[in-house]
């Protein structure tokens, strides 16, 4: 297999956000290698995107650890596409970000084009990338990737995810957190909050915070972020969640949000056990011939 994404047309962008990257990476669940050449999973998410038109990549990181990030994995990045990177500051009192819809706020003078916005720490697929490229090239609406709870659980333990619920047109309406979700054998459950024991059949879609905007949705962060700094001010530990302000978008009228279906396993590294889980999914798709091996030729 040959590159052939340097001759790509970049029409897109990909926000990755990685401020949430401590200043110690090699302890740090983001660099565990998943791949047979150390390939981190921010390379494959890159790859992916590479080939289905994301041209340009904005990194949002945190000022403080610039240096470190540029040396470790930056450096692997700007090898294969334009590399941006913008910084996500605490503020005054604070010891963390304020979330991921700061963050993708954070990302808004970088930006000029349809962008996609991913974790750094989680593998999507690349069908969710070429899936949101056709969206773009046929609506101007929002996006959301999602993808079936089944495809998202943990062999080693509980995960919270965000259950999407559509309007009669299919379009994302809401998103409601749901903790403590483990896996069963018909499904899935999780306990609410009054203590009942909910059942769920796997099959529900949910967040795994991939999503898809243009532009014009930054006024829109923006003016929110305002007022729940406003509302906010005193508490260090509030955070400006992305699906919390598209929500609040939605039910505004403000954003026409559609709910996207990919059908890749997502996969991610909640647990330690998850690392080797992690590598196996990506040996079998190399052996399927969805990757070479090694991923950068």
């Amino acid at each position: 297999m040959t590159d052939i994404f340097i001759e790509m047309d970049p029409r897109f962008d990909l926000v990755i956000l990685a401020a949430g990257m401590g200043s110690r990476f090699g302890g740090l669940k983001q660099v565990q290698p998943v791949g047979p050449a150390g390939e981190l999973i921010i390379e494959y998410s890159t790859y992916d995107a590479l080939q289905a038109g994301f041209g340009r990549l904005v990194l949002v990181i945190r000022k403080d650890i610039e240096a470190e990030f540029r040396a470790t994995i930056g450096r692997r990045l700007e090898a294969r596409m334009e590399v941006a990177y913008v910084f996500q500051e605490t503020g005054a009192g604070r010891t963390k970000p304020w979330g991921t819809g700061h963050a993708v706020l954070a990302a808004r003078a970088a930006v000029q084009r349809p962008f996609a916005v991913i974790n750094a720490d989680d593998f999507y697929g690349a069908a969710g990338y070429r899936t949101l490229a056709a969206h773009f090239a046929a609506s101007p609406d929002y996006a959301m990737v999602g993808y079936p709870l089944k495809q998202t659980l943990s062999e080693f333990g509980t995960v919270s995810r965000g259950l999407c619920g559509t309007d009669a047109t299919g379009r994302l309406k809401s998103i409601t957190e749901i903790t403590k979700i483990e896996k069963t054998g018909s499904g899935a459950r999780y306990t609410d909050a009054n203590g009942a024991i909910k059942a769920l059949t796997g099959d529900e879609i949910v967040s795994m915070n991939f999503w898809g905007f243009t532009p014009q949705v930054f006024p829109h962060l923006e003016k929110l972020f305002v007022d729940f700094q406003a509302k906010n001010a005193a508490d260090p530990k509030a955070e400006f969640y992305l699906p919390t302000a598209l929500s609040t978008l939605n039910e505004r009228g403000d954003a026409k949000v559609a709910l996207l279906r990919s059908s890749d396993a997502w996969f991610g590294i909640t647990y330690r056990e998850d690392l080797a889980a992690s590598q196996a999914a990506i040996r079998a798709l190399i052996a399927a011939g969805e990757y070479p091996a090694p991923l950068w030729r």
